[in-house]
């Protein structure tokens, strides 16, 4: 199978998932998505109280070995187990998620074009950007609404961790973008770029 691999980064709330999910929907089984946030590092030594106040938007969170290991196996046609996050806990839940080989991989998260073993393995990387206090806004809303967090926690992670590490990494990463996306998948005409590119790709053997 000739397997294509997309890289999807942007800040925190940028609209990433949005595009995600919305050419998941429009393609089907032909693609599958790893998601950067599913290889946070497992945690089981430290108390909660410790995994609180770690650093979950620095490139040393994240078992990115592991990603790198498993795009590799499903480009070789393997089907892979994806760790999974546990957010309120902060920390990796027992769970996995089966992600099975396709002609299209989508790989989602803020800090993968950090990360030059991930970005040698993507044949496009796309950059989700959209303005700072629009993402603040959504990370509030989601935290607390799925994750269990209060507003005052969110907004000390914001200005604490979540900004400086979005302006040390992440959005520098955007250098290395071949595609700059505003709004993410709310970019109609972007999206409709991606979609062609991906459809031909499809239809390919």
């Amino acid at each position: 199978m000739d397997t294509m691999i997309i890289g999807i980064a942007g800040g925190t709330g940028s609209g990433k998932t949005t595009l995600t999910l919305g050419l998941k929907e429009r393609f089907g089984d032909s693609v599958s998505i790893l998601y950067h946030d599913n290889y946070y590092k497992q945690h089981d030594d430290m108390p909660y109280e410790e995994r609180c106040k770690l650093n979950y938007d620095h490139p040393d969170a994240f078992d990115t070995q592991r990603l790198v290991d498993d795009l590799d196996a499903l480009r070789r046609g393997e089907t892979v187990y994806s760790p999974t996050y546990d957010y309120t806990m902060h920390n990796r839940a027992a769970e996995t998620v089966e992600v099975r080989p396709a002609k299209v991989i989508l790989v989602e998260g803020i800090l993968i074009f950090v990360e030059p073993a991930l970005r040698e393995r993507m044949d496009i990387k796309l950059f989700v950007d959209t303005d700072a206090d629009v993402r603040i806004l959504r990370r509030i809303m989601r935290d607390v609404k799925q994750r269990g967090r209060s507003l005052d926690s969110v907004v000390q992670q914001y200005l604490t961790t979540v900004k400086p590490m979005h302006e040390q990494f992440v959005e520098p990463s955007k250098r290395y973008a071949d595609l700059i996306v505003p709004e993410g998948g709310r970019n109609q005409v972007a999206m409709d770029m991606i979609i062609g590119r991906i459809r031909s790709h499809i239809a390919t053997e």
